[in-house]
């Protein structure tokens, strides 16, 4: 007897890149190549997107028919019927509840990215300025600090008008397919605490955004103020406050000397950063 359908764990984040159109698709036409044409994904994309939500719901949700004059087919299980059928009242009641928020102005984005859900403590709001495709990975060059104010002054340049914060996720191409992902879109930015280092900025530091010497390729930097140490015999843990008010947390090490007010930077490899689409 198949595992029972967990539409919890398959609707978790499914709703809010392509992977339940994807699905819907194959329902319609029975065709995994046909699905991948109409949302607009690979077939190598399409198939990825099937494989993960059957993972999430435990248990099969497309049958496969491989062969065949029409070079084999794929139709849903019933599990994948109701999956369907779950994320389209979901979606529903979903857009039921914004709308009662549009008139607010930060109401209804902040209910959106608080639907997110993940044990790591960094979740910043930002853009997707460009991508660039190496192969098959694709480096996703991210502004952040969508919705705060990009003419704060920046940490530790005297008042100086700060640039926008810059980051970069490297990810799959078929993970840029399934998220839809174009310049202009917002997303969020998941990285954990202990993925970001955090150093002492002071001279000779290297500019944001480039590697340091001695550094892998791809590692970032983004100049901080430290607003809050906890001293710990593992790493002093740093909360640390970006260009535009935004605030990241990281570990420094132990018996680091920093402390609030004290001019940092936030090292972040690209590798640690992952994506989740913000709807608005």
């Amino acid at each position: 007897m198949p595992a029972s359908l967990s539409l919890t764990d398959a609707l978790g984040h499914a709703l809010a890149d392509r992977r339940i159109d994807i699905l819907r698709q194959i329902g319609a036409g029975g065709s995994i190549s046909q699905a991948a044409r109409a949302v607009g994904v690979s077939y190598k994309a399409a198939w990825q997107a099937v494989d993960t939500l059957t993972n999430l719901a435990g248990t099969p949700l497309v049958a496969r028919a491989v062969g065949g004059a029409g070079g084999g087919g794929a139709q849903l299980t019933e599990a994948g019927r109701q999956l369907l059928a779950a994320a389209e009242a979901m979606a529903q009641a979903r857009s039921a509840v914004l709308s009662r928020w549009q008139a607010a102005p930060h109401a209804g984005p902040a209910l959106a990215r608080l639907a997110v859900r993940t044990s790591m403590r960094n979740q910043l709001p930002g853009v997707v300025d460009r991508l660039v495709v190496q192969g098959q990975i694709v480096a996703v060059h991210l502004r952040l600090g969508l919705g705060l104010a990009e003419d704060a002054p920046a940490p530790g340049t005297g008042g100086a008008r700060a640039a926008p914060a810059a980051l970069v996720s490297r990810i799959t191409r078929e993970s840029a397919e399934l998220l839809g992902l174009q310049p202009g879109l917002a997303v969020q930015a998941l990285c954990k605490a202990t993925a970001v280092r955090v150093e002492r900025s002071g001279r000779g530091a290297s500019p944001s955004g480039l590697a340091a010497a001695g550094e892998l390729q791809g590692a970032h930097r983004l100049p901080a103020r430290a607003t809050r140490v906890v001293r710990g015999a593992s790493g002093d843990e740093v909360s640390a406050e970006l260009a535009g008010g935004l605030q990241m947390v990281g570990f420094a090490t132990p018996g680091s000397g920093l402390r609030a007010g004290s001019p940092v930077a936030l090292v972040v490899e690209d590798n640690a950063v992952v994506l989740a689409l913000a709807e608005t």
